[in-house]
């Protein structure tokens, strides 16, 4: 019989958050060993709840939320996005402009399926959150990574980002907070960024998933809220700020200048159409929350779990000899370099694994994210803090062995 293969779209695509490492890790739980996961952003095994206002939310209006939605989502959770977009300045919204969706994630693959032909680039950070790099691939593009800097807080270099502009390039994805760095984006290299897409008529993708997820007391700035003549699409949702992964509840926004966006929107109502809508139960939380108590205030505030695991992961792990971080300003994640001079390593996936054997600690490779090199590695510091130092001390030792041996390797007289 003829084999049956995946699509060539999939060539391209990766997402070793959940790739192979977490499958090996799998298998050493049903082996019965104990494995720390520092892979994933998932606050609920972690012990970070759901408010319990949105959770009673969900329950009470659960016997009305069995019949399909309008594709764009219940009025109640698209009017609170609305409001929640001209708080953070963003103008010209109505509710037809919102859009929820089954998170993020969702919103994404929709937005690319509507804008995409075969050949079409996207410009897409390095380091990416690699749904972003899967979207445009999944969608028939191609993604072209502009590189951030490291030395510079792992800002968007402007330039980089205007190198690799061609004919076909037809929007940029700004992911701010970012994952996995952790940086924040300063007002002026937001004005870059809309500057560049100005001149090139390109659309700006705006990831803000993070946005209330801040430490040391940064504040956020919308894209969008700096321009009302770039098309911007923005997003956001209840995963992260609220912990509320499982409830799959996202939105989207669009703002800006829309005039000449009508056939591209026209697309977005087609594809959102096609799922029929987003899980009714879960949008009945959004309302709840963005009007809510914003309990994530004090989980970052300084005394704050999050705040104080965040110090905690940073300052053990710039501790280590040939490791360094820049200290996260938002997010859930730190993204350490180790130095090749120390760690030369060249296969960043098998470091993972071995790491994983024999501390038994899940991390992510930082290529994994579309880093260019082997030298980086993605850490979830979400564990309570006995875990996570147990965690560390267990990463800790991994590193000192892997300088020994190569110390040992390199002493070593030749034949």
């Amino acid at each position: 019989m003829r084999a049956v293969k995946k699509s060539q779209k999939l060539d391209n695509v990766c997402y070793e958050i959940r790739g192979p490492a977490l499958a090996r890790a799998k298998q050493m739980e049903d082996d019965g060993q104990r494995i720390i996961k520092l892979n994933i952003g998932n606050l609920a095994v972690f012990g970070f709840e759901p408010p319990d206002e949105i959770v009673r939310d969900v329950i009470h209006n659960l016997p009305q939320a069995g019949g399909y939605a309008d594709s764009k989502g219940i009025f109640p959770a698209r009017k609170a996005v609305m409001h929640y977009a001209q708080q953070k300045g963003i103008k010209g919204v109505s509710v037809e402009d919102i859009y929820i969706g089954n998170g993020v994630s969702e919103l994404i693959l929709l937005s690319m399926n509507a804008l995409l032909n075969n050949g079409d680039e996207v410009l897409v950070p390095a380091p990416d959150y690699p749904l972003w790099t899967a979207a445009v691939s999944l969608s028939g593009g191609t993604a072209r990574h502009y590189l951030c800097d490291e030395a510079n807080d792992w800002l968007p270099d402007l330039d980089d980002i205007r190198a690799k502009i061609t004919d076909t390039t037809r929007a940029i994805v700004v992911i701010n907070p970012n994952n996995p760095t952790g940086a924040l984006y300063p007002d002026e290299i937001l004005q870059g960024i809309l500057q560049i897409a100005r001149e090139h008529d390109l659309i700006v993708y705006a990831d803000e998933i993070y946005d209330k997820t801040l430490y040391d007391g940064h504040t956020h700035t919308s894209i969008a809220s700096l321009a009302d003549d770039v098309f911007c699409v923005t997003y956001g949702g209840l995963s992260k700020n609220y912990r509320a992964c499982g409830y799959r509840a996202g939105w989207m926004i669009l703002s800006g200048d829309k005039r000449h966006a009508q056939d591209y929107i026209d697309g977005l109502n087609i594809v959102a159409s096609m799922r029929l809508c987003a899980n009714v139960p879960a949008q009945h939380a959004i309302q709840t929350a963005l009007g809510g108590y914003q309990s994530i205030n004090e989980l970052v505030a300084p005394t704050g779990r999050l705040a104080r695991q965040r110090d905690l992961a940073w300052e053990r792990l710039t501790a280590i000899p040939g490791v360094s971080c820049v200290k996260p300003k938002g997010a859930l994640y730190l993204f350490p370099r180790l130095d090749p001079k120390v760690y030369p390593i060249a296969d960043d996936q098998a470091f993972i694994t071995e790491l994983l054997e024999e501390e038994k600690v899940l991390l992510v490779q930082g290529t994994g994210f579309n880093w260019h090199s082997p030298d980086h590695l993605r850490v979830v510091f979400l564990p309570h803090m006995d875990e996570l130092e147990e965690a560390l001390d267990r990463i800790e030792r991994f590193l000192a062995a892997y300088r020994k041996r190569h110390e040992s390797h390199a002493c070593a007289p030749s034949a």
